[in-house]
């Protein structure tokens, strides 16, 4: 087997973490130990210019090489960062990344250099997986491709995609097992200090309803459908629905979180719509029914019994008491 050869494309503003960890894990499955030789992995990173690229925590990274042919390359891997910056990379960059798609070279998109690949038209026909942090801006932005943010990773052998974090150094890992060896993975961890690497299917470290249930001990499928509840507050998917995206038939979803949570998926998921509501209405002049429609309820009337089920007060009224209290707060002093 050839040497692995990755080429790094970093956006403005590119997450440091992502990328090192990623570019890490090769370094060290390169060669034994941490003595850093590229015996079995070889990287660039490439740009249109020599001139250092500055990630969001500040430090600056060079680029390495230039545009050189795709095909070089076993796989490109653009690192993105915060999705404020205005063009994120230039049109040469862009150019590039459709050549490379052209020559079916694989590319990776890292943290949110998948929006940049989305960008570019490189993503419509593959699943995008994204930090749960990241997944209603791409949805708004990219709302014909299908994306996920229960799942770490991604690959489907053309496209990958990666939640970013540590996650980084998971499909990196995959990458080292598939192509140099599983010996050359293992050398990495364990420098690393990683126990294992986490595949592509476990759930990202996200809690939702933490604060209302305890959520720590549960079957990490339970967290991926709470996940996948949480992002589809306005327009409510089926529990046979959520329960496929998990790779569980309704019936063993609706077991496990009668044992771990002591209610059904149903409930779980009206409990974090109405949740959501409340927060809303401490936070948003928004009318009533705007709110309902928001964490999708249809009907005023279905929300305010279903609200006041949960919290014992109607939504209406526990807005006047909001309203009076806040007005005396703001009262002055005579």
């Amino acid at each position: 087997m050839g040497k692995l050869k990755v080429g790094f494309i970093l956006a403005k503003s590119f997450t440091l973490s992502a990328f090192s960890l990623f570019v890490d894990t090769l370094r060290l499955a390169s060669d034994e130990r941490d003595r850093s030789g590229r015996v079995l992995a070889d990287w660039d990173v490439l740009g249109s210019t020599r001139l250092l690229i500055r990630s969001s925590c500040g430090v600056q990274v060079a680029p390495t090489c230039d545009f050189v042919a795709p095909p070089r390359f076993d796989v490109l891997v653009v690192c993105g960062g915060l999705l404020s910056v205005d063009k994120p990379v230039d049109e040469d960059t862009v150019r590039y990344l459709k050549e490379a798609a052209r020559l079916r070279v694989p590319l990776i998109g890292l943290c949110t250099g998948t929006f940049i690949l989305a960008e570019a038209g490189l993503m419509r026909q593959h699943q995008t997986c994204v930090s749960w942090l990241h997944h209603d801006e791409f949805r708004q932005r990219f709302p014909d491709h299908p994306v996920r943010s229960d799942r770490l990773y991604n690959f489907d052998g053309q496209r990958g995609s990666c939640a970013g974090g540590s996650a980084s150094a998971d499909m990196a890992a995959s990458l080292v097992r598939a192509k140099i060896s599983r010996k050359a993975e293992i050398n990495a961890l364990e420098v690393l200090q990683i126990d294992r690497a986490r595949k592509p299917t476990d759930t990202q470290s996200r809690k939702p309803l933490e604060d209302t249930l305890d959520t720590s001990a549960a079957d990490p499928r339970i967290r991926a459908a709470l996940i996948t509840m949480e992002q589809n507050l306005a327009d409510p998917r089926s529990i046979e629905a959520i329960a496929d995206s998990i790779g569980m038939s309704r019936r063993q979803m609706e077991r496990i979180f009668q044992v771990s949570l002591g209610m059904s998926p149903a409930q779980a998921y009206n409990l974090m719509r109405l949740k959501k509501a409340h927060a809303l209405m401490s936070q948003s002049p928004a009318a009533l029914i705007d709110i309902a429609l928001d964490v999708g309820f249809h009907s005023a009337a279905h929300f305010a019994r279903a609200f006041k089920r949960v919290y014992g007060i109607a939504p209406s009224r526990l807005r006047q008491t909001a309203s009076v209290e806040d007005g005396a707060t703001r009262r002055p002093v005579r």
